[in-house]
């Protein structure tokens, strides 16, 4: 696992963006409603093109093509454009000399003047986006085998192959490697154990 901290003026960004509530004025403002659009256009295209196939072409192969297409676009959109805009952040898998796969991400750091990346806004479209969508793409999944619509499984795996890469790339990205989150579980769990024991202790005082 690698981790790298780019040297421009800007920095890591929360997940919602809920921290120094002190400047939301400026922080609301879309600086970036290009890249807003098209993180959410192509997404929400390839589900709406999903769920209206059958009203829209009664060729299957058209629509097949369409739906591949737009998440394709919607994949490099997210990974090499968005992300790094909308909440500086970048990842990328990289093979190295010895043939092994390493995971690389990049997130920008704070500026000396304390200057931010993103929005609040653009912050909450970027991670909402991210994350609602490949979850309707699980739910089509399952309803692919309970309607017995099998022809269809293949672009649905697409969808969330896609964006479920893009989905755990960034939240990797965020968090960090697997040993990064396995010791924040462990410390919320210690941390959630000691109040417990706190709170009945004192309830056994009074």
């Amino acid at each position: 696992m690698m981790r790298q901290e780019s040297s421009d003026e800007a920095e890591d960004v929360s997940l919602f963006a809920d921290d120094e509530v002190s400047r939301k004025p400026k922080r609301r403002r879309i600086r970036h409603p290009v890249a807003c659009f098209f993180h959410l256009f192509f997404r929400i295209s390839a589900i709406a093109v999903y769920l209206l196939c059958e009203f829209l072409s009664s060729s299957f192969i058209a629509c097949f093509v369409a739906i591949i297409l737009l998440l394709s676009c919607d994949f490099w959109t997210v990974k090499n454009i968005t992300g790094r805009l909308l909440v500086g952040l970048r990842w990328w898998n990289q093979v190295d000399d010895d043939g092994k796969s390493q995971w690389v991400f990049e997130a920008k750091k704070p500026s000396s003047k304390g200057k931010r990346i993103s929005s609040e806004a653009e912050s909450k479209i970027f991670w909402l986006g991210l994350i609602i969508c490949p979850i309707m793409w699980v739910i089509f999944l399952f309803s692919t085998f309970f309607s017995f619509k099998l022809k269809w499984l293949a672009v649905v795996i697409m969808g969330v192959t896609l964006q479920g890469s893009n989905l755990y790339g960034y939240i990797k990205c965020k968090l960090g490697s697997g040993k990064n989150l396995t010791s924040m579980a462990t410390s919320y769990l210690g941390s959630q154990f000691f109040k417990t024991a706190l709170k009945k202790e004192e309830n056994a005082e009074s």
